[in-house]
């Protein structure tokens, strides 16, 4: 089968491998829709989870299953799934402690573009199908609902670890596909005013469809000083960081109120350190908390999302600006994802309806 591949770091292209085969409990699904990811920059540009070698990327797919496992209940080949980012091994000690995720060690529920081969080929392997995998509801179209294999379930984790409730202030630094989710799950979860840092016109017009109240624009200052103005000095609740850089830590403690949680789904691509102020930390004993976090992933998760695009409570087209046709356009999606237009939210490539 064919494959597009991270050759070695800073070197992509398209290579040829042997079509996976699947276990007892595995399936192997042909792609639909995939969806290339800042991640994937990433980890071939910048070397962030270190030097891979022929490695197929992508981690965002619905698909149709071809093939099942023997011991697989649920699924048949010809059932179209959504397939998520992080696919644990769900009899792990790990899994048993409630961290799926970090299945096997730390980070390991992600596989896909990690350490096994991704969705940007042919066929791909999902292990523990029955798990993993979750029905395409009727009349959600993939390109729609390849959104929450990564985008929609990381933006919401960003706010569930966040701890957001009725009435929290909330700032969401970052308002690219995550952060815009991130905004729509603070407003879902009950936030009242969401302050959403970006400066994209596009992304600042989705923002506020998806519930931001007010827009920080970091190219017009500070944005310590800005939500600081606009709180009259008390600033938020919660702050989810979906964006920025390891300094970006700094400015979420600071702008946080003492009590305050802060919920980081952004992928930390360089840097040995990240730097919090002490004082602004209340000298290590302002009960300022920071989460950081895989998204769980898992066909729980899945349901339970897709179940919000089917009552109307989600709409994900809005994420989607470039659509292409056709399988062998996986490069320049991803290159869409690596040059960041500013009229990019997220691409998605369609490999067959």
């Amino acid at each position: 089968m064919k494959g597009f591949a991270m050759l070695e770091i800073g070197k992509v292209g398209w290579i040829e491998k042997d079509k996976p085969v699947a276990g007892p409990l595995d399936a192997i699904v042909r792609p639909l829709a995939i969806a290339p990811c800042t991640s994937d920059i990433h980890t071939v540009w910048s070397g962030a989870i270190g030097e891979r070698h022929n490695m197929i990327l992508g981690h965002e797919a619905v698909g149709e299953i071809v093939e099942v496992g023997s011991h697989v209940k649920d699924f048949k080949p010809g059932d179209k799934v959504i397939v998520p980012a992080i696919t644990p091994d769900w009899g792990s000690l790990e899994a048993q402690s409630g961290y799926s995720q970090h299945s096997g060690g730390m980070l390991s529920g992600w596989k896909f573009s990690n350490f096994k081969d991704g969705v940007f080929a042919e066929y791909f392997h999902v292990n523990e199908a029955d798990a993993n995998l979750a029905l395409l509801p009727e009349g959600i179209k993939p390109q729609d609902a390849v959104m929450l294999s990564d985008m929609v379930v990381t933006g919401f984790h960003g706010a569930e670890m966040a701890d957001i409730r009725l009435g929290d202030s909330v700032v969401v630094i970052g308002i690219g596909p995550v952060g815009l989710m991130a905004v729509a799950g603070a407003n879902l979860m009950g936030a009242s005013h969401i302050y959403a840092v970006g400066s994209r016109p596009n992304c600042v017009k989705i923002a506020k469809e998806y519930g931001a109240t007010e827009i920080i624009n970091y190219k017009k200052g500070d944005i310590v000083e800005q939500v600081m103005s606009l709180t009259n000095g008390k600033g938020v609740d919660k702050v989810i960081i979906a964006g920025g850089n390891n300094d970006t830590f700094a400015q979420a403690i600071t702008m946080l109120k003492p009590g305050g949680k802060i919920g980081n789904i952004n992928y930390l691509g360089e840097g040995e350190f990240i730097k919090i102020p002490r004082v602004e930390w209340g000298v290590g004993m302002g009960h300022k908390q920071i989460v950081g976090g895989l998204t769980p992933g898992g066909r729980l998760k899945m349901e339970k999302l897709a179940s919000l695009m089917v009552t109307g409570k989600l709409d994900t087209s809005k994420l989607v600006t470039h659509v292409f046709k056709g399988f062998e356009h996986i490069e320049e999606a991803l290159m869409l994802m690596k040059d960041k237009p500013a009229d990019l939210i997220k691409p998605v490539v369609i490999c067959e309806d």
